[in-house]
């Protein structure tokens, strides 16, 4: 239950009895407000706008309006107080039996809490990673992998149909570099000496084996040949091999695609020509000039016809080639292809998770998209931007496999998946992040990993010592299971702490609507560290406090009730830890 709808929707009926009773100027609308937390929780519970956003329309003033909204809200069975602050804003309290009552809710349903509708089962692609086929992926492809990942699961939580898809770039010149990279290692296995790597050509060691197997099985075929003939052969081999190795890297991380489309098919099936030929029939491309670009020129800039595409008629800020020079496509014409093609498999709704490097490529392509589906489709672009890798403060530069980079590899060797996945969501994508080996080793609040993860074992901890103090009572045993703890009088929870860690779980659906709506899983990071900070504050309390420990043999009742709560908790961390790709962890080493 997101309670906030439910009040939201609750608001909206109470408008619509008042209007239906003539207590509403005829024609006022009811709904178009917000039901939100407000802004200083010392307020109460909840805060709705209803008054401020419909007074004008009802023609009365904001708190007029909410004077007459407040008897109403106070008849409702678990409002506990209703009053009109500032202008004309509503404050709720709910009893708090309303918030004890919520625990129940989680131990029905167990991690499947927060799961949500919102989605209506709507169709949406998730395109992430797609890292050139052209080496191992590397520390900046990882926090997109880990982002692209969380927010899939994050949309199927909350309801959407989801397609996990990777594009992969095979079809432009990044990919004859690969090639002529993995012949001048051929030619090193068949034993000639390459000295130095030249400059432009990869010169990562993870193409070595990919050319001493070439080598092994076609021997020296293609030593003493023109490129033409060998570097089909190469591209396709070493192409494949890179892909191989990307799949793995990311199967180290738990991540996973339903779809991947080579951009060399969308060459080689027609694709291409049939966007243009789709962009045509709508009179959006022709051949013109393009103004010279602002600031300094480029020394090959010179003026000439392009086949343009008309950007600037769906928010871009100059029109955009459609070929080169040489008469080939650009990246940009394949790229519409592509989206074409996602269209054309019936998404309407797209995100594509992209490195910060393609900024300036976001509204030229949500341009192409708007101009393909007239405006029905919706594409949302999600920047991430750069990892600083570093250990204890140092920077951390160069990879043990590749050269040049530090590898994704390297990473989740050095502190695991799970760790990895977890950092990667702690700052909005679009926010720098900093990844300190030294910090994610750290047990203590300050690295948010070993924090959250502290809280859901120090739950199965409790659980556990629970059934030690109890061990010959079988009737108490059974009560500190799951089923038996839905019985517990959770009314016996009545200290402020015990409250609030109550009302922080039932915010949970919420932070999942809210999160999926923004396309922003780091929201779930964030709610989780707070969810166990709660935690940890009530379990210093009992430390300090032997009436507030969650085990007292001399009270069953309230033992029950405070396990009920706390394995509450540790659902929604298990719940949360899931859409990140994280395993709980049951004890703490």
């Amino acid at each position: 239950m997101n309670i906030f709808s439910e009040y939201q929707a609750l608001v909206g009926r109470i408008l619509g009895e008042m209007l239906a009773r003539g207590d509403l100027p005829a024609g006022t609308p009811v709904s178009g407000f917000s039901v939100e937390p407000p802004r200083d929780p010392s307020h109460g519970d909840l805060a709705t706008n209803a008054a401020m956003v419909l007074a004008r329309p009802a023609g009365m003033k904001p708190r007029d309006l909410a004077e007459r909204l407040v008897p109403e809200l106070r008849c409702q069975p678990d409002v506990a107080a209703v009053e009109v602050a500032g202008p004309g804003f509503i404050n709720l309290r709910l009893r708090r039996g309303f918030w004890q009552e919520r625990l129940r809710d989680v131990l029905r349903a167990g991690t499947a809490y927060g799961d949500s509708r919102i989605g209506a089962g709507r169709r949406v692609n998730v395109e992430y990673v797609s890292a050139n086929p052209t080496g191992p992926m590397h520390v900046g492809h990882c926090r997109g992998a880990v982002f692209g990942d969380a927010l899939a699961a994050l949309l199927e939580k909350a309801g959407f149909e989801v397609c996990r898809e990777y594009y992969i770039n095979d079809a432009g010149a990044q990919v004859d570099v690969l090639a002529r990279s993995a012949h001048l290692r051929y030619r090193e296995a068949l034993g000639e000496q390459i000295g130095a790597i030249p400059e432009g050509l990869y010169p990562g060691d993870y193409l070595v084996e990919v050319s001493a197997g070439i080598a092994r099985s076609d021997k020296d075929t293609w030593l003493d040949v023109p490129e033409s003939q060998w570097g089909p052969v190469f591209r396709e081999r070493a192409t494949k091999a890179m892909m191989d190795l990307i799949k793995e890297d990311l199967a180290l991380l738990g991540i996973r695609h339903e779809v991947f489309t080579h951009e060399r098919d969308l060459h080689e099936q027609g694709k291409v020509d049939h966007a243009l030929a789709v962009l045509r029939g709508k009179g959006l491309v022709y051949e013109g000039v393009l103004e010279p670009p602002k600031g300094k020129l480029p020394d090959d800039w010179e003026p000439r016809p392009q086949l343009l595409f008309r950007a600037t008629s769906f928010g871009d800020d100059v029109d955009r080639p459609l070929k080169k020079s040489d008469g080939s496509w650009t990246y940009f014409a394949a790229d519409i292809a592509y989206h074409l093609d996602k269209l054309e498999r019936g998404f309407t709704e797209m995100i594509d998770v992209w490195g910060a490097d393609h900024g300036g490529y976001v509204k030229r392509m949500q341009a192409a998209v708007k101009a393909l589906s007239d405006g029905r489709a919706a594409l949302d672009i999600k920047l991430c931007q750069l990892v600083n890798l570093l250990d204890n403060g140092q920077p951390v530069r160069m990879s043990k496999r590749a050269g040049s980079f530090v590898t994704l590899r390297d990473v989740v060797e050095e502190v695991g998946a799970g760790v990895v996945r977890f950092i990667m969501l702690t700052r909005k994508n679009d926010a720098p992040l900093d990844f300190d080996f030294a910090k994610v080793r750290e047990q203590s609040k300050d690295n948010p990993v070993f924090y959250v993860q502290y809280a859901h074992a120090r739950v199965c901890s409790v659980l556990r010592n629970a059934r030690e103090a109890f061990a010959g009572d079988a009737g108490m045993l059974a009560a500190i299971e799951d089923g038996g703890l839905l019985s517990a009088e959770v009314s016996l929870l009545d200290h402020p702490a015990e409250i609030e860690l109550a009302r922080l779980v039932a915010s949970w659906p919420r932070q999942v609507e809210s999160a999926a709506e923004a396309h922003e899983p780091h929201r779930v990071a964030l709610y989780l560290y707070d969810l166990a900070a709660s935690f940890h504050s009530l379990w210093n309390l009992g430390k300090d406090q032997a009436g507030l420990r969650f085990i007292n043999p001399e009270n069953r009742g309230l033992t029950l009730a405070r396990l009920a709560m706390i394995r509450a908790v540790a659902r929604v961390i298990a719940s949360g830890l899931t859409i990140m790709g994280v395993e709980p962890a049951e004890e703490m080493r």
